[in-house]
Parts: structure tokens; C-alpha cells; sequence
């Protein structure tokens, strides 16, 4: 029977992927069996894998001393399997010596994903994460990091660090990670005698950890290193142990030789940071000197989250609340719609939910996604942003977007032409003594209501302002909401979601 070329070349690829199949099959046998070889000895398999990835654990291919740090562990200690890590192949090519090996983490289609996955190419007990430039001159410093992770017997410290002697001591940080407000705040930690126990390190830092703790987390090369790492682990509830020695040596700092080299790697940092944060769904960092960054929505970009469904956005099924960038954006709308409108005489209230926020928090309610004020019908002409709406839009000086809403007739402000978080203007006019309107929604809280409640408007505060609602605000929000809505918080539609009241 003749075999055609297709079927040759059909047969020839067949059979080398089996191969290939058969070599890191064959691989992965010899390590375990070298491993444990390893834990029969007087240590249990202690040999830590080290890697390098430019900051805290981390290198540049632009620019690297990935190759020294090879040399100096490997010269003091050759028996350590060394593995530099990165993401895609460096480019210069990485110079390594003998016994130092390099892991490629993106996936190529001619071979199976176990080549590409570290948790196959490190087979002993403990991994050391090394940053770039630094050197190993005490051959036992790794036995001391490892003799203090062990005598910490699997308790909630589950790192152990030592520093590098470099110009900036490294600093260890207390991390509280609240991914239902999409913020992370950092604060400085209090030193201890004998090594300080914290939940982060800010700086040059050699890391102990078990290489079962290592790839139990979601992702455990995420890049920044160091705030990745931490980040996952503090939502664990595991600490790091911060020791005054042994130190390691750093002689290649700074880390660049020119300005531009340094502004690049800046860069690269700034990109992977806010890459990791918005994967980690943090949006807000509050920083130990007070500072804070930002990798949520703004001005230039679409708002956080899509349209709603059923009064409920879809961060509550993910068990968040509104993230804090929107937040900023609603208080930010608001102040500025009134103050246009107390300059130009519009009378305005608080409305609905908005009241509701007021009297529990002075500020929009956590989950909110928009905000509502009632104003006088009468007083519209008042306003030139609102008399010459009958048709399209207005963008203002400032970016602030005022239109007609399409769904009847109201008045709505979005925070820019990107980002349509918006606040709502409601016309109401007295009939008979009742507050009034035009066009009603469905909410069950769209009612009329006795012109009383606004005679006289009260100044309450709200979101860092003071602002005027109605002057018996419980009557009037029981009114709106039923008996006891004050005390009883709940998601806008409970028969989508619920508020887990425990959680407060």
C-alpha cells in the first residue's frame, strides 16, 4: 500500500509529539525520584529552587545581572537547582552558567503545557525568590531561612525573608485587602526583636516559601512579583517574617546604567502593576505615606461596570460593591451639579436612595450606581445648563455631559462623554398641595408625596458636602421605602440579591 505525503507527514508529527510526550513524562519521573533521593538524607528536601524575574524578585531583558546571580549561588552552593523564570523568551538572550536553567512561561502551540508550567520544573521543598544583582557570600544563609520557616510549624507564617543590603532599607508593611471595596491599603508595621511579622515588604527582599504554599495561590509568578505575592497571600491570612540577618549582598545597584534604561523598567512596573491590580479586581491602593493609586475607571474611559439589569449591577453577584473609582466619580458629578444648581436658584432635595445614603452614611450607599435629586419644575428656566434641553445634549466646560433623558421627562448629567456615570434630575411641581410629576418608573419608591416635606428644605450632609433634603427625612423615606427602611438595609431588587446582612 503506498502512503501519500500528507498521511507521511500526518504520521511523522504523530509521532514526535508522542515522543516529546514521552521525554517530559520521563523528566517529571526523574525529579520526583531525585527528590525523593534528596529527603532521605539528614534534611527533608530543603534544596530551594531559585529565580530571578526588574524589582523585588525580578528582571529586565533589557538589562539584567541574572547571570551573576546564577554564578554567585551556584559557586557557593552547586547543588541548588536555579531557575530563572520569565515570561516570554528574554531578548538579549540570557547567559547562564552551567546547572542554571530557563523556564519560558507563555505557552507554544508544537509542545504540551506542562513544559511551560513551573509547578513541573520545581521539585523541591522550598523555593527562594532572589531579586536581580543580588549575591549569595554565606553558604548557610539559606539553611537559616529555612530552619526559621520550619520552626514556625505551619502557623501564619508561611514566608520568611532576609534583607538586601542596598541603599533603601526594605520596609515590612501591614496589608488589608478588601476585594468587596476593590482597595487595598497598606500601612507601615511596627519592628519586633526579633524580626518583624507583617503581611507585605516594600524593597529589596530574599523570600523563603514552600513550594506547595507557592502554586497552592492563584497565580504564582503574577508580575510585580512582590505585589502580587503578598496580595494573595494576605487574603490568606499568611504573614512574613522579616529577619535582621543573615543579609544578602547587592553590589550591581542601582540596577541600570543609564537614565533611560531606568525609565523604562519604571515604566514596565507601572503597566504590570495596574495589569495585576485590575486582574485581582483592586481598584484603589491607599499607600503607607497616604497617597493613593487608581486602576479603575475615569473620566477618559467607560465607567466600571455595564448596564443594569433588575435595579442590580452586576458587581453584586460577584459579592462587591460599587467600586470606588465610580464612587469618586458620583461624589465628583454631584457636588459639581449643585453647586450650578444653588448658584442659579434651583431648589433641589435629596431623592430616593440618595436621601437614604444621606441619613445612614452621609455619603451614596456602597452598592449605588447613580444619584437622584428632585428639583422644581418652576425653577428649570432658571438654569441655562437645563432651559435649552428639549433636545439633544450639552457638554460643558468641565466634560460634564447635561441631557434630557430618553426615558421621559427628567434631567440627567453623566461625569463625561466616556464615562456615563450620571446624576439624575427629577422635575417635580405641587398639585394641590402634592409633589407631582410627569414621568414615573417602576420603582416602587416613585411616588407623590405632600409638598410639606420641602417646606422648609434642611441642609444635611452628604458625600463631603453639605446639601438640603426633605425636613422630616424618616416620614418621608418610610414613605417612599416602608416602615423601618432606615435601619434595614437591602439591595435595590432582594429577588435578584440579597444583602448579607452579616457582612456589614
Amino acid at each position: 500500500m503506498r502512503i501519500s505525503l500528507c498521511q507521511g507527514l500526518l504520521t511523522g508529527a504523530i509521532i514526535l509529539n508522542l515522543l516529546i510526550l514521552y521525554y517530559v513524562s520521563r523528566a517529571q519521573q526523574q525529579m520526583m525520584e531525585k527528590r525523593k533521593e534528596l529527603g532521605r538524607g539528614t534534611r527533608r528536601a530543603s534544596l530551594p529552587a531559585s529565580w530571578s524575574r526588574g524589582r523585588p524578585g525580578e528582571f529586565e531583558n533589557f538589562e539584567n545581572y541574572v547571570g551573576d546571580v546564577a554564578n554567585s549561588f551556584l559557586h557557593q552552593r552547586p547543588e541548588l537547582p536555579f531557575l530563572a523564570v520569565a515570561d516570554t523568551f528574554p531578548y538579549p538572550p540570557l547567559v547562564l552558567p552551567d546547572g542554571a536553567r530557563l523556564l519560558v512561561l507563555s505557552p507554544t502551540p508544537d509542545q504540551p503545557p506542562q513544559v511551560h508550567r513551573p509547578e513541573f520544573h520545581v521539585q523541591t521543598e522550598f523555593v527562594l525568590l532572589v531579586p536581580d544583582g543580588v549575591e549569595l557570600e554565606q553558604p548557610r544563609a539559606i539553611e537559616r531561612l529555612i530552619r526559621e520557616l520550619e520552626g514556625e510549624g505551619g502557623g501564619p507564617v508561611r514566608l520568611v525573608a532576609a534583607p538586601v543590603l542596598a541603599r533603601s532599607a526594605v520596609q515590612c508593611l501591614h496589608l488589608r485587602v478588601n476585594l468587596r471595596e476593590w482597595t487595598a491599603t497598606y500601612s507601615p508595621a511596627a519592628s519586633g526583636s526579633s524580626g518583624s511579622v507583617c503581611t507585605a515588604l516594600h524593597g529589596d527582599a530574599v523570600v523563603l516559601i514552600r513550594t506547595e504554599d507557592l502554586f497552592n495561590l492563584s497565580v504564582p509568578l503574577g508580575r510585580p512579583l512582590f505585589s502580587s505575592l503578598f496580595v494573595q497571600t494576605a487574603l490568606r491570612g499568611w504573614k512574613v517574617k522579616l529577619l535582621e540577618s543573615p543579609c544578602f549582598s547587592a553590589n550591581h545597584r542601582p540596577l541600570f546604567s543609564s537614565a533611560h534604561n531606568q525609565w523604562k523598567a519604571d515604566t514596565r512596573l507601572k503597566d504590570a502593576t495596574g495589569k495585576i491590580m485590575r486582574s485581582f479586581g483592586l481598584k484603589r491602593l491607599l499607600l503607607p505615606d497616604g497617597k493613593e493609586q487608581w486602576y479603575g475607571c475615569s473620566k477618559e474611559t467607560p465607567r466600571c461596570f455595564g448596564t443594569v439589569q433588575d435595579d442590580t449591577p452586576d458587581y453584586l453577584y460577584l459579592d462587591r460593591w460599587t467600586p470606588p473609582c465610580c464612587l469618586r466619580a458620583l461624589r465628583e458629578t454631584t457636588k459639581y451639579v449643585i453647586n450650578i444648581l444653588e448658584t442659579s436658584g434651583v431648589r433641589y432635595w435629596l431623592e430616593g436612595g440618595t436621601l437614604l445614603g444621606a441619613v445612614r452614611h452621609q455619603d451614596i450607599i456602597p452598592w449605588d450606581y447613580d444619584v437622584d435629586l428632585g428639583i422644581y419644575l418652576e425653577d428649570v428656566p432658571n438654569c441655562d445648563h437645563l432651559k435649552n434641553l428639549d433636545s439633544g445634549s450639552l457638554v460643558d466646560a468641565n466634560g460634564y455631559v447635561w441631557e434630557r433623558a430618553v426615558e421621559g421627562d427628567f434631567y440627567r448629567v453623566q461625569y463625561s462623554e466616556a464615562n456615563h456615570l450620571h446624576v439624575d434630575l427629577w422635575p417635580f411641581y405641587p398639585r394641590n398641595g402634592v409633589m407631582t410629576k410627569d414621568t414615573w418608573t417602576e420603582h416602587k419608591q416613585d411616588v407623590e408625596f405632600p409638598e410639606h416635606f420641602l417646606q422648609p428644605l434642611v441642609p444635611m450632609s452628604f458625600a463631603g458636602i453639605t446639601a438640603y433634603g426633605p425636613n422630616n427625612h424618616r416620614a418621608f423615606l418610610e414613605l417612599k421605602f416602608g416602615e423601618g427602611v432606615i435601619e434595614n438595609p437591602q439591595y435595590p431588587n432582594p429577588a435578584k440579591k440579597r444583602l448579607d446582612r452579616s457582612k456589614l
